[in-house]
């Protein structure tokens, strides 16, 4: 099951803004490495998963993996072959809105070689560009 929120105050939601930099999450904060956006956009909840998949199936389960952001915005669609107008769709699925500097995915407990290795994977599964980040080096 992906993730989403389990009850929201609205069902729809207007599309928003998405210029800017990231507010806060911006730096490594709970493990040792990280994965930081450098380009924005909607992040479903269905390739966050992927990519966390993807991120514990190379690491073999050792470690520690946080997943620093959270689909809470919901997208609209309206079925195939409809004509305009008749209203705003039905709500089809969740998306996190990710601006540039975020840090995305973080680890620890595993050495850096296999950490980049790992978060190289979850990369190829998310749509916007992002760079490995450690805390070091912040």
């Amino acid at each position: 099951m992906a993730m989403q929120p389990k009850r929201v105050k609205y069902r729809k939601q207007q599309r928003g803004n998405r210029k800017g930099f990231a507010k806060g999450g911006s730096d490594v904060s709970f493990g040792e490495y990280g994965l930081q956006a450098l380009t924005r956009g909607w992040v479903t909840a269905v390739q966050l998963e992927a990519a966390r998949v993807a991120i514990t199936r190379h690491m073999k389960r050792r470690g520690k993996v946080w997943i620093r952001c959270f689909p809470d915005k919901p997208y609209t669609k309206k079925p195939a072959e409809t004509r305009q107008g008749k209203g705003k769709g039905a709500p089809e699925g969740w998306v996190a809105v990710i601006k540039p500097g975020r840090v995305m995915f973080e680890l620890e407990g595993v050495p850096e070689s296999l950490a980049r290795a790992a978060l190289v994977l979850a990369a190829a599964k998310l749509p916007v560009h992002t760079r490995f980040v450690s805390r070091n080096v912040m």
